[in-house]
């Protein structure tokens, strides 16, 4: 929806409960409002999966869950979109209230549980979908199954034809013990039993997949350390940094307490040094994207030099609108003009030893 509209349709959304405002939204750009006609400036191309995006900017997942609208979000200026968490079977996610607005922190809490409407509905959905989208899909396993890594392998072989990209999302804090999955030797068969997948999925397709892992903000730095060195070693193609945060930051708001994961400004500390210990230990030889708490274009630009390639947003759209991802890119342009900059490539990790070194707020 055009920013104009937003402003106009905001204080409704911002006093209906927060799941069904989120339904609005979905209902407002599947009308296609959302269409912005505008050009990127050609400095703000992103070369990534092997394709140049028209600018760095994607949507996070859990905006566009069921992947009702990839389609609408690309056409409002996102240089690409990630639909899910996707299980393979329908789960209806944790009892509600689940999701609380942080107004004085411009945050969110969740505790969504996965909700989804399984493997089958969304990729249903996705077949429709020009393949020349950029479409990742983020790829999760069902609270009670039995076998988790089996979850994964049959969300690559059911979206590898579907998506640009895959996210093996083992980092949630709201399915039980999902974040296990991160530690040494459950990660690497992880990563053996998905890239297995990925390269049967290849056979077929002709191409290969790529397969992106996201991590929590909650790592310890030789936890974090480990994990970006094992999936540099055992054949992943990039990092998403990060999840959302169990921490609590100084809040200020009345739900600050409620359990789930945090999102929003108070995330972006921790999330940003996470990103760049991870970029340290790849050494740019992996695509990193970089979300958490991006609410203006000097958190973007941050994001940038702390090593992410690419940049993904979502809470900062739910307080600011539309308008946020216009003055993103119209921030990026200016910065690239008082440097007199060709691109965005130069940015890269240029701040990375300095984010790596921040001390956290006390939580």
């Amino acid at each position: 929806m055009p920013a104009d509209f937003f402003a106009l349709i905001r204080p409704m959304l911002q006093v209906v409960d927060a799941e069904k405002a989120h339904r609005l939204t979905i209902r407002a750009l599947s009308t296609g409002l959302a269409a912005t006609g505008q050009t990127d400036d050609p400095r703000l191309a992103t070369r990534a999966f092997g394709v140049l995006l028209p600018n760095p900017i994607g949507m996070a997942a859990g905006f566009d869950k069921e992947a009702e609208v990839p389609d609408r979000l690309i056409a409002l200026g996102f240089g690409f979109t990630e639909v899910g968490t996707v299980t393979p079977r329908p789960q209806p996610g944790n009892p509600k209230p689940r999701i609380f607005r942080l107004k004085a922190d411009a945050a969110i809490i969740n505790r969504l549980g996965f909700n989804n409407q399984g493997h089958d509905c969304v990729a249903r959905r996705l077949e429709r979908f020009d393949r020349k989208l950029l479409i990742g899909v983020n790829i999760g396993a069902n609270k009670d199954s039995t076998d988790r890594i089996e979850d994964y392998v049959l969300g690559v072989r059911r979206f590898g034809p579907f998506a640009r990209y895959l996210t093996v999302n083992i980092s949630s804090p709201n399915t039980p013990g999902l974040r296990d999955l991160q530690t040494g030797t459950a990660l690497r068969v992880l990563l053996a039993r998905v890239i297995g997948a990925r390269d049967e999925v290849a056979d077929q397709l002709g191409r290969a997949v790529p397969i992106l892992v996201k991590v929590s903000p909650d790592l310890a730095d030789e936890d974090l350390d480990e994990v970006a060195s094992i999936c540099l070693a055992n054949g992943a193609d990039g990092i998403i940094v990060s999840n959302t945060t169990v921490t609590r930051p100084a809040l200020h708001s009345p739900h600050a307490q409620e359990s789930g994961g945090l999102s929003g400004p108070p995330l972006f500390l921790r999330s940003t040094r996470a990103l760049a210990r991870v970029y340290r230990r790849t050494a740019g030889r992996l695509l990193l994207v970089g979300v958490g708490g991006v609410s203006s274009a000097e958190t973007a630009l941050e994001k940038l030099r702390a090593g992410a390639t690419l940049i993904q947003l979502y809470t900062g759209l739910v307080y600011q609108g539309p308008k946020l991802l216009s003055d993103i890119k119209r921030g990026l342009v200016r910065h690239l003009d008082q440097r007199q900059m060709a691109g965005l490539t130069p940015l890269i990790g240029t701040g990375a030893e300095e984010w790596a070194e921040r001390k956290l707020d006390p939580s």
